[in-house]
């Protein structure tokens, strides 16, 4: 493995399982300190002591929680080079804008966009002081694409996400300050298995568009943000960062 963040300083939202856990994992074998941060103080403390990280347990739709969250990394660490910010759900009572009530869009939107608003809001500060960073904000590609089985709350916010970091990062380009959206298609996580539990044929209608006929695994999802937290990506802000399996690119996929 490269130790492209070899000395560098990352903090991950969401990090006790699925894209999260691959990503800490990944972010420590190639050499960066990991800031692990979870509501589940189970998952996210297992995933911080696998990787030899500080763990933290917090809510990051509250301001004050996001913001101490960053301060205690720096506090910890002396910088922050790498913010991923990655936390969110995707419940079942969020499906069609018909039958969605307006509790269940709020706490979508709040978990998925708010989330990323309040941690981009906290992290920059200390990226400044130094120079440099880069955030990386996870979307998604329905944030691109619309789809029949709809998630309403869900889709709306990610393609916040992806509205937000395009401006971010165009706005914070020349301070050295790198923001991008990274843009899964379907990830084999605990949300998507739980989904196959729940409505197999739902999640079939899914994996019928996907050209290479699967599902990413979530270390090939930690991978590109690796790339994008590394300087092999010192060229990219504000980028669409698309790894769906060629979903958001098909007219028909293969028999």
């Amino acid at each position: 493995m490269t130790q492209r963040l070899d000395g560098r300083v990352a903090v991950i939202t969401g990090a006790g399982s699925g894209i999260g856990l691959a990503t800490a994992r990944r972010f420590a074998a190639e050499g960066a300190k990991v800031v692990c941060v979870d509501l589940d103080a189970e998952t996210g403390a297992k995933a911080a002591n696998e990787v030899g990280g500080l763990f933290l347990q917090a809510d990051v739709t509250d301001e004050e929680a996001v913001r101490d969250l960053f301060q205690r990394a720096v506090d910890e660490y002396g910088r922050l080079d790498i913010a991923f910010n990655n936390a969110g759900i995707s419940p079942p009572d969020d499906d069609s804008i018909l039958t969605t009530g307006l509790d269940a869009w709020k706490r979508v939107q709040e978990v998925n966009l708010t989330s990323v608003y309040l941690c981009c809001k906290y992290a920059i500060p200390h990226m400044q002081r130094q120079g440099k960073g880069s955030i990386i904000n996870t979307a998604s590609f329905v944030a691109v694409m619309g789809a029949a089985t709809s998630q309403i709350s869900y889709s709306a916010s990610k393609g916040g996400v992806l509205a937000m970091s395009r401006e971010l990062g165009v706005q914070f380009a020349r301070e050295g300050i790198r923001v991008n959206a990274l843009c899964p298609g379907p990830v084999n996580t605990p949300l998507l298995q739980e989904l196959f539990a729940k409505d197999p044929e739902r999640a079939a209608r899914r994996l019928v568009h996907i050209p290479l006929g699967r599902f990413a695994e979530p270390e090939e999802i930690a991978a590109a943000v690796a790339f994008l937290a590394s300087d092999d990506s010192s060229f990219m802000t504000a980028n669409t960062f698309l790894v769906d399996g060629g979903i958001s690119g098909a007219y028909v996929t293969p028999q």
